[in-house]
């Protein structure tokens, strides 16, 4: 297939998407009767992704019955969200139900496009039975500390000798203090103790007393157990990843996906207490939502959530991933370093990016299970991935890996031009433009 075959295949198989919750409904209708709803992003600072998930997300919710919103933040942090979406919480307004977003990224959920969308969930919720009201649930394992305090806190309200026994055992920690880093080398080379058999005892040790913690005040004290456990197999799970980041990439990255796919199972088993299996929409990156055995990473040994995924759900999932030509992001140029907006450099030739920046539509989608767009997004090309960090003077290096678009994900959408997603907290400043010329200066 030549590539003006290609381009006159996928500008016929684009279908424009408008801005706001009306223009996806061509999106929601294309997802069909799927119950697992993944829908990506391909940085994780752009307003254009984040309010396009939303309006996918609300009508999925409106109008498919959806009621688990699972994403790529941890658990304790999203679970206060979460209890506030569902009128459980004191917290006054949105922005106060995201103030345990702390860690670095905040800007990832503490920004205005999430603070619209969990306000909407909110007030949806308020004309809902308990029972049917959705929830905002996170899927991600950084907070060993925050979910220590959470089974610490727990324990001491249902049962004050199992909380002596857990502090004893997550004591372990303590001389590392919030250096989850620090401790994952130290047991790693031999220089301090593994914390592994004392976390994977308090996790049995809760789960033997499941039936009794659970059975205390009917509905509420099944939720408040649930969410307990959920902490305690957390830091098991944190534990082992924090080891892990020294044995190499690939081993870490899987253990996170692994972590995020067996959250994402307990949730719904926990929802299908009383009813049918509940429908589930995931917000993550594309990273970890589009198969990762139609991508390099794949061929590394990676796996992810998406791939599990479609392992465990088949045709009862559909995968949506994003992409962009170019605009601006909010990132950071190193972990940890202040939050700017930062310029998109245009696509590199050769990338799925430049090919739908060719189309000349500026917000499209396109159904990747459909022929012969299927066939003519097949043959592998550059895809782009910005994270937490942009790093445009390495931008092939360190954005670019290779797939075959049509077996990563179901449907692509495509915003030609993006913008910067906006924090609560205001970045620090705006970059000055990278010379076009760079590195070479001239």
């Amino acid at each position: 297939m030549t590539p003006a075959e290609t381009l006159h295949i996928v500008q016929d198989a684009a279908r424009w998407v408008e801005p706001g919750r009306d223009g996806v409904a061509p999106i929601v209708e294309a997802i069909g009767d799927a119950r697992i709803v993944l829908i990506g992003e391909a940085s994780h600072g752009t307003d254009e992704f984040y309010r396009l998930r939303a309006d996918i997300t609300a009508r999925l919710i409106e109008q498919k019955g959806f009621t688990l919103v699972a994403a790529e933040a941890d658990w304790p942090d999203a679970y206060r969200v979460n209890r506030w979406v569902r009128h459980l919480s004191r917290d006054m307004d949105a922005e106060a139900a995201l103030r345990d977003f702390t860690r670095f990224p905040r800007w990832m959920w503490r920004n205005d496009a999430v603070v619209e969308f969990i306000a909407w969930l909110h007030d949806f919720n308020g004309g809902r039975p308990p029972a049917e009201r959705a929830g905002f649930y996170g899927l991600d394992l950084y907070s060993l500390h925050a979910s220590i305090e959470a089974v610490l806190e727990y324990l001491a309200k249902v049962d004050p000798e199992g909380a002596a026994r857990a502090r004893q055992r997550y004591a372990c920690f303590d001389h590392f203090q919030q250096d989850t880093q620090a401790y994952g080398y130290a047991a790693t080379v031999g220089l301090s103790p593994s914390c592994e058999d004392d976390v994977v005892r308090q996790l049995i040790d809760l789960r033997m007393r499941a039936a009794h913690y659970a059975s205390r005040d009917g509905r509420v004290a099944a939720d408040e157990y649930f969410f307990a456990e959920q902490n305690a197999r957390l830091v098991r799970n944190a534990e082992q990843y924090y080891r892990s980041m020294f044995a190499g990439r690939v081993e870490s990255w899987n253990l996170r996906d692994t972590h995020m796919m067996e959250t994402l199972d307990a949730l719904i088993n926990q929802g299908s207490r009383d009813a049918a299996p509940p429908r589930a929409v995931v917000w993550a990156h594309n990273s970890h939502l589009g198969d990762a055995r139609a991508t390099q990473m794949g061929e590394y040994g990676e796996l992810n959530l998406g791939q599990l995924v479609r392992a465990k759900f088949g045709d009862s999932a559909c995968l949506i991933g994003f992409t962009t030509h170019t605009g601006t992001v909010t990132a950071a140029r190193d972990w940890g370093e202040p939050t700017e907006q930062r310029r998109v450099r245009p696509s590199l030739d050769g990338s799925y990016e430049r090919l739908l920046h060719e189309t000349e539509v500026s917000r499209f989608f396109v159904d990747l299970r459909r022929e012969p767009a299927r066939s003519a997004l097949m043959p592998t090309r550059l895809e782009r991935a910005i994270g937490v960090i942009y790093v445009p003077e390495t931008e092939r290096a360190s954005h670019y890996f290779r797939a075959h678009l049509a077996r990563q994900f179901d449907l692509i959408v495509h915003v030609d031009t993006t913008h910067a997603l906006h924090p609560l907290e205001r970045w620090s400043r705006v970059e000055s433009d990278v010379p076009e010329t760079y590195p070479t200066g001239i």
